[in-house]
């Protein structure tokens, strides 16, 4: 029987928390305690293991598991948002060729199914405001900066980069699906013609130290996460 091992990282009190399931990279579970978040992460890896078969990948989202807390991070700043500042001891590791192709072949999958959650919504629901949040529009906005910045960390200056991620900042919803594939095959490009230099060094950035491993956690976490948002979203309405 598999067994997962989770990453928590909690906010003060043990209230916010996410869980990361480093074994099924970009899969977490998210809740308002410990123990919410705790309770939600099967069906959290059930829904990954689902995301994995629909594009071909040999797992069973109904097979039996088990799951252990190896770490709970608990001090730093801007704790269960999905980077604590110490990061997790994989993030460190050098990243292997083999690894990168699985993880950049995994974002590609997760960034099409993205595209088609929003593909036959209309510009009038993308920038619906809704009772609490962000509106979808802003969302997609929102994934969009957050991966140029992460790309950023890693590798610095990315040619047409700046010049995109201008573009999000002020374009109609309408425009939002062509310049999201152009981002995304910006930084695939990039990412997969990744030195060994780059796919082993590890960068100080402020407080937290960056690495490819960390990049490509948080590219996928975080596309992984408002993905999840988007389908709730269109369920509810």
């Amino acid at each position: 029987m598999t067994e997962y091992s989770l990453y928590l990282e909690s906010g003060p009190k043990r209230k916010k928390t996410m869980v990361h399931v480093l074994d099924l990279l970009g899969c977490i579970a998210q809740g308002s305690t410990t123990e919410a978040a705790l309770e939600a992460t099967p069906a959290a890896i059930r829904a990954y293991l689902g995301f994995l078969q629909r594009h071909g990948e040999k797992v069973d989202p109904l097979e039996l598991f088990t799951t252990r807390v190896v770490e709970h991070v608990t001090e730093g700043n801007w704790l269960a948002n999905g980077d604590p500042t110490s990061g997790f001891a994989s993030d460190f590791e050098p990243l292997s060729p083999r690894k990168l192709g699985l993880h950049l072949q995994r974002l590609e999958w997760m960034l099409a199914e993205l595209l088609e959650l929003v593909g036959d919504l209309s510009e009038a629901q993308l920038l619906a405001q809704p009772e609490t949040g962000r509106t979808l529009h802003h969302i997609l906005q929102h994934v969009a900066e957050a991966h140029g910045a992460y790309l950023r960390y890693l590798v610095g200056k990315v040619e047409g980069l700046s010049a995109v991620l201008r573009s999000v900042e002020h374009t109609p919803p309408e425009a939002m699906p062509a310049l999201l594939t152009e981002l995304w095959s910006i930084s695939q490009t990039r990412l997969r013609h990744l030195s060994d230099a780059e796919r082993d060094i590890l960068i100080p950035h402020g407080q937290v130290t960056w690495s490819a491993n960390r990049c490509l956690r948080r590219m996928l976490e975080h596309t992984w996460e408002h993905c999840l948002e988007i389908a709730a979203r269109k369920m509810i309405h």
